[in-house]
């Protein structure tokens, strides 16, 4: 076999993307050859997908994209020693120099030099994947396929939540996509007194976050007054934590005001604009811990999820959150099932 199916952005414009039979990789002395097994959509993808500002400033088309994946490992390379055929495997999608000053203080997720599968080299979205050998995560085989290929969007809402103590505590959760739906059902698992999220767009993912465990989810029409609302319902105190996942400028300077003081505000969104806070006020006279997330630390939010996956009903909940599965065939079908925001994560199946 010399060729597979992958999927590529071979255009740079709205729907440039073919899925094509393309050249199978051959993996160097360091890298290991995988066979998918499932490959999940990331809102990554639909950016690359819809040729959005941000994707059209950093892809370079021809691209074969995706980064979220399990599989069983198929071929290694001659330098190879920790990894065999027939691994069971997920991979990290950063991939760290090794040799900068963060690599060299235990910060590889913030690597200087950070290559990222699926928009720097080729992804997953294809039959077989290529990546280093150092990136490979070696999964329990009583996981299944679904829950391992969303460890990277798991390992970013276990980075979120466990940056801080949310143990007894009133936790906002802004913004319900994948990750924060993720990070409610985290909270309640962690032991979080109250979880209030909000959500003004999306009342599917806002219903999927009540079952998961969401004190209240405050949606459309309901954020006028949400202040007074949270400072109500913490017996005046505010939020002990917010997590903000949205990427809405609007709901980051918000997100301060819900705080109380000497709170922590956690920052995984991404936005598209510049915000403008009154640091005197919302930060320095009021204490407040910042904390900005980008992916997931290297190795420790990925050992986390191993522990987490012990958890049975954990898992249960976990696997609620992907609500279709495709054939990789279908990939065009499942991207429009993402695109629609009417889902929570959506799975390949080859």
């Amino acid at each position: 076999m010399s060729k597979m199916k992958a999927v590529v952005k071979v255009r740079g414009e709205p729907n440039g993307t073919e899925m094509m039979m393309v050249d199978l990789p051959k993996p160097g002395p360091d890298d290991v050859l995988i066979k998918n097994d499932v490959a999940s959509i990331c809102g990554t993808d639909v950016h690359i997908f819809n040729w959005d500002n941000w994707a059209s400033k950093r892809i370079k088309p021809p691209l074969l994209y995706g980064h979220e994946f399990a599989g069983h490992v198929v071929e290694v390379g001659s330098k190879v020693k920790n990894t065999k055929a027939g691994d069971y495997v997920s991979g990290e999608c950063h991939i760290a120099c090794g040799r900068c000053h963060q690599c060299k203080i235990g910060q590889a997720h913030v690597c200087r030099n950070m290559k990222v599968f699926g928009i720097d080299v080729p992804g997953v979205f294809a039959e077989y994947a290529c990546i280093p050998a150092t990136n490979v995560w070696k999964n329990d085989r009583d996981v299944s396929p679904e829950l391992c290929s969303i460890q990277d969007p798991f390992g970013n809402a276990v980075h979120s939540v466990y940056s801080t103590d949310v143990k007894g505590k009133d936790v906002v959760i802004l913004g319900l996509g994948p990750i924060g739906i993720m990070c409610v059902m985290l909270c309640k698992h962690a032991g979080a007194a109250n979880v209030f999220a909000v959500e003004k767009k999306n009342e599917y993912r806002s219903e999927m976050a009540r079952k998961l465990g969401a004190t209240k989810v405050f949606g459309e029409g309901e954020t006028d007054g949400l202040t007074k609302e949270i400072f109500e319902l913490t017996k005046g105190k505010g939020a002990d934590v917010v997590l903000e996942m949205s990427g809405s400028t609007d709901a980051l300077t918000h997100g301060f005001d819900l705080l109380r003081t000497g709170g922590d505000m956690i920052l995984l969104g991404v936005y598209s604009q510049p915000a403008t806070i009154d640091v005197s006020k919302q930060i320095i006279f009021k204490y407040t811990t910042v904390r900005g997330i980008y992916g997931r630390r290297m190795w420790g939010d990925w050992q986390k999820m191993k522990e987490l996956f012990r958890d049975q009903n954990l898992r249960k909940d976990l696997t609620t959150i992907i609500t279709h599965k495709f054939t990789f065939d279908k990939f065009f079908d499942a991207m429009e099932t993402m695109r629609s925001g009417q889902s929570g994560k959506v799975v390949l199946k080859f």
